[in-house]
């Protein structure tokens, strides 16, 4: 059995790009560790915020909640203030993760993955898949500290914009979209005015979660803070959510695409 360690931007990307992977290893014995490089900050704020919770506290436990639920063995936190989206006041914040110094980011992560001998580890794409400040940062660092380490293989976790693109067109057939929420489209610009993800020519391995679908959408409903950005998904009966999200999406940048079926294991 091995390690496997997910580095995130934000509590709840955990479970959105790879909770079936981790839901996977765990249940095959693996050992799971969940790092999250910021506290969420800018996220949204609930109305039902307890006398003197804060928004870090309730993202915090939900982030604990959803990790128990895929199975993860162990979460830690990198502390970065949350840069919010391109553009946004806050990515002049000091503390912001968009603007740490690389190799002290990637030397906490380095210490967690040497800690835990890890065997694979995942990041994000070159943009984050969407070109969030905070997820570009992921891949960086991800990437620095894989070389401080030396010894661990890194994946990926993007999305796939072909399979996406596929699966808009049968959800508006179907009537699945609401009326005046149909105008997303992944080839469009994102963040960073570059489309959503990666094509299937750039994906290496699409990895079958459909057995642990159930679970990454447990843990999705676990940030029940943040549901406008997942509750469309989440309203899906149990079978459309499997067939949306029965996939997850790695890139091995030593290998490259096109995409076939794999496993961060094999």
């Amino acid at each position: 059995m091995g390690t496997l360690v997910c580095l995130h931007a934000h509590p709840d990307d955990e479970c959105i790009s790879t909770g079936g992977t981790i839901a996977r290893a765990a249940a095959e014995g693996h050992r799971v560790v969940l790092v999250v490089a910021t506290n969420g900050d800018h996220g949204e704020v609930p109305a039902d915020l307890a006398a003197g919770e804060t928004l870090v506290e309730r993202r915090r436990k939900e982030t604990l909640a959803s990790a128990a639920t895929l199975g993860v063995h162990r979460v830690e936190w990198l502390g970065y203030e949350d840069s919010g989206m391109t553009g946004w006041a806050q990515n002049a914040n000091s503390g912001a993760f968009m603007n740490a110094d690389l190799d002290d980011a990637a030397t906490c992560l380095a210490t967690i993955l040497r800690e835990e001998n890890a065997d694979v580890l995942t990041c994000y794409d070159w943009h984050g898949g969407y070109g969030h400040p905070d997820h570009v940062m992921v891949h960086k660092v991800g990437h620095r500290a894989a070389e401080m380490v030396g010894t661990v293989k890194v994946y990926e976790a993007t999305m796939n914009r072909d399979r996406m693109r596929a699966l808009i067109s049968m959800a508006r057939e179907m009537g699945m979209i609401p009326e005046g929420e149909d105008d997303f489209d992944p080839d469009g610009p994102a963040d960073d005015g570059h489309p959503m993800g990666s094509t299937e020519q750039e994906i290496t391995i699409g990895v079958d979660i459909q057995k642990y679908a159930p679970l990454k959408r447990k843990a999705m409903g676990c940030h029940a803070s943040q549901l406008s950005d997942s509750g469309f998904f989440l309203a899906m009966d149990e079978e459309r959510f499997t067939m949306a999200f029965g996939h997850e999406w790695f890139i091995d940048p030593a290998v490259g695409g096109p995409v076939r079926d794999g496993w961060l294991f094999s």
